[in-house]
Parts: C-alpha cells; structure tokens; sequence
C-alpha cells in the first residue's frame, strides 16, 4: 500500500498539475530516502510522468528524472509556495510559478531516486519488474504461474512476476476470479489465467477511477482520499459475509500476508495447510454458480 491504482491516480494528479512547468530548485530535507542525485532536475522542465508498476517516474526535458516509490505511506502532492511544511515532508521540487511537489513519508519505507535518464532508470529498477498489471496478457501471465511453485497469492504479489498488485488487489483479484490464495500457481491453466486478465483489468481501472483505496496514510496528489475502500469486496473483511453469496468470509496469513477469501466462492479443493480463523459451514460452490 499504496499499490498500483493509488500510483496511477498520484500520476494523473502530478502531471495535471506540474507537467510542462520549470523545475527552479530541488530541496532534499531528509538524505536518507534519497538515492541518486535529484538535484540536476533543478533548472529544466517537467515533461511526464510515467508509472511502471507501483513506481513513478518524474521526467525532464533535458533527461535527469527522478523515481518516486512511496512505500507504505508516501505520498507526492501538489502545494502551492508559502503553504506550512507537514512534518516528514522529505524532498520538495519547487516550480516556477510558485507551486511545489512534496514527497513525505511518515515511516520512510519509500524512497526517491535519481538517475540521469530513462535508460538509467529502467536498467536499475525497472529491468527486474515483470510486466505491468494493466497490460500483461494471458500467455505471458499463464507462462510466468507455470514457472513457479508457489501458492498463488505470493506469486501475484511477486513485483517480478507481475509488477503493481499488492495485498488489497490481489485478494479482490482473486475472489473476483474465484480461484483459491493457495492454489499452486503453476497448476493453473490457461483458462484461469484468462479468467484472472478477464477480472484484472477492469478491477484495476474501477479502483483508479475511485481514485484508490484510502485505509491509513494514501491520498492523492491533491491530498484528497481515495473512494475504493466501500466497494472491498473481501480484503479486510474476515468474518463477514460475502457480498456474492452470503457466506462468512474466511480469514488468515498467506505469505505473511493477512489474506481473507470466500471458501463456497474460492474452493480449495487442491489446496492444503490453510487453517482460517473463520470458516463457513458449507464448502464448495453453489450450483447456479457452477
């Protein structure tokens, strides 16, 4: 958190605001979150803003950029000259014309980091991503499941594999897909992997047009808090009902994660070692959702 609909929606934000616009002077605040040298963006314009994953790319004209990663709770917004410094506000980009873009990062798990061009940058960062999770395809999601071992939700989470997903999308991603968190992912076939491009996409784009899930520290570049949260339909809602079909929501780590799914939507009929802290009474799938 945040995961790739908050970044998408900070990226639309800053570049509505800031692109186009000179860049007079970078201040880092906190050395410690910043890797690289940021200040050669001082003196020459903001051209883009680019998103790869749960990463953005703030670029020049003249080539030096900057890779914001926000962490658990980062956030980049928009501010106008003059308005009070919030505390942990660490690097802060000022703009010709008075406004400013401020990265704070209360816990500073994100970061923020310089290179001299988009070559630099995707050959140390970008390089190591799988493929964006908005324009990964079936064959090349079903032959990256194949290749692993692993249960299914640590395999999606695996920025690797495929680059934006993270705990919230994974377990809406699943549930929408009805396929289990421990299914061993290279048990997959390509019918599922459809069924999980079928259901990514859209999930995806419904939460970025919400503006994102809002549950801790995450808001937009204008500061404003996301709207997904009130349509969760399982994470963070163990123990509840499933809004498909009424069953109570099962709930437990996976992969150190705290991952909720519905056992009569999600059957687990492969899958071994789970021991949710709530289950329902009944397994399997309904028949009218066979």
């Amino acid at each position: 958190m945040p995961e790739l609909p908050e970044v998408e929606t900070v990226r639309r934000g800053v570049e509505a605001f800031a692109i186009g616009k000179r860049v007079t002077s970078v201040c880092v605040r906190r050395s410690g979150v910043v890797r690289g040298d940021v200040s050669a963006m001082a003196r020459t314009t903001l051209t883009g803003a680019r998103r790869h994953g749960k990463q953005l790319a703030l670029l020049t004209r003249r080539g030096p950029l900057a890779c914001v990663h926000l962490g658990m709770s980062g956030s980049l917004c928009v501010h106008h000259a003059g308005e009070p410094l919030a505390a942990h506000v660490h690097v802060v980009w000022k703009l010709a014309g008075g406004g400013e873009l401020r990265f704070r990062d209360p816990r500073r798990f994100g970061g923020v980091f310089g290179f001299a061009d988009p070559d630099a940058l995707h050959a140390a960062r970008w390089s190591r991503l799988g493929p964006d999770a908005t324009a990964i395809g079936v064959a090349d999601l079903h032959r990256r499941l194949r290749a692993t071992a692993r249960a299914l939700k640590p395999a999606l989470l695996d920025q690797a594999l495929v680059a934006g997903l993270g705990n919230i999308y994974v377990d809406e991603l699943l549930h929408a897909a009805r396929l289990h968190p421990l299914t061993p992912a290279c048990a997959l076939d390509r019918n599922d992997a459809r069924r999980l491009v079928a259901r990514m996409r859209p999930l995806l784009q419904d939460a970025i047009d919400a503006g994102g899930s809002s549950l801790r520290d995450y808001v937009d570049a204008g500061g404003d808090a996301g709207g997904f949260q009130a349509r969760h339909r399982v994470y963070g809602r163990g123990g509840q009902a499933c809004r498909r079909c009424r069953a109570t929501l099962s709930v437990a780590p996976v992969a150190q994660r705290t991952t909720v799914w519905c056992d009569r939507c999600q059957p687990a009929d492969e899958c071994v070692g789970v021991k949710p802290t709530h289950r329902p009474g009944r397994r399997g799938l309904l028949k009218k959702d066979r």
